[in-house]
């Protein structure tokens, strides 16, 4: 809908004391969820007067509030000095003004509860480009005990199968979309997406590592037929030659969790 800027006339005085605060675990769970480390920066649109702005902008190098009402800016500005919160920059602006009124790249972008009142699918693009890609989630450090040869082991199963990954009597389909794309479509609508911290000094045995391969489909035991003791016998020569102990640090990630909703 076109902006009117009487919409919040004379509100923004009233609006810090008079709306119920966000979660006080907000901070926490988008940290957690989000891997924020306190650099990158944050864009928050229509900040209105900077509640979720001046409570983030701490996790961030930097944060910028926009809104297109001048009284909720004053707002926000008086509540930052109050709380002594000096990285954040004020702008003037609508969401459908992004980018040039406040260029990325952006760490993350929030939407207190403002979206609505956007051209939604149009800002929502644009703040796409505004984002920084998500960098793979950051693995731990090492227990001081090799790391499984993943990728030698993986050209071992090449040698004997091929190039094509294998599943069953034929190849394994190639995956072109998300889980959480599905789902969206769905009367479930747009699911949870979360991840719970995985095991950092996971150690396996030589034997348990190829009976890892042996699990997957695409180097399930039927496959070899009768070449299977040659490759069960490259793949223990190639782990003796990296772990005299027989034994290797696993790192199979945090678990990803994505959680769809029936409405009650």
């Amino acid at each position: 809908m076109p902006y009117d800027p009487t919409i919040y006339l004379g509100s923004a005085a009233h609006y810090r004391y008079g709306r119920p605060a966000y979660s006080p675990e907000l901070e926490a769970v988008l940290t957690q969820r989000t891997g924020l480390d306190g650099n990158g920066r944050l864009l928050d649109v229509g900040c209105g007067p900077g509640v979720l702005t001046v409570r983030l902008a701490h996790l961030f190098t930097e944060a910028v509030g926009l809104d297109p009402d001048a009284g909720m800016l004053a707002e926000g500005r008086r509540a930052a000095e109050e709380k002594r919160v000096m990285n954040i920059r004020w702008v003037h602006g609508l969401a459908e003004d992004l980018p040039a009124v406040a260029p990325g790249p952006y760490r993350l972008v929030t939407f207190g509860q403002s979206f609505y009142w956007t051209d939604e699918q149009h800002v929502a693009e644009t703040v796409y480009d505004m984002l920084e890609p998500v960098a793979g989630r950051p693995g731990p450090a090492d227990p001081g005990v090799p790391p499984i040869p993943h990728d030698e082991i993986k050209a071992l199963v090449e040698k004997y199968l091929g190039s094509s990954r294998r599943a069953g009597q034929g190849t394994a389909p190639e995956r072109t979309h998300r889980f959480e794309d599905v789902l969206a479509r769905t009367r479930f609508g747009v699911p949870q997406q979360f991840f719970v911290p995985g095991i950092p000094d996971l150690l396996r045995d030589s034997e348990s590592v190829l009976s890892g391969y042996f699990s997957f489909s695409f180097a399930a035991p039927h496959l070899f037929g009768d070449r299977l003791d040659d490759f069960a016998g490259e793949v223990r020569a190639l782990l003796a030659k990296r772990s005299a102990e027989g034994i290797f640090w696993d790192w199979p990630g945090d678990t990803e969790v994505v959680m769809a909703r029936k409405p009650g």
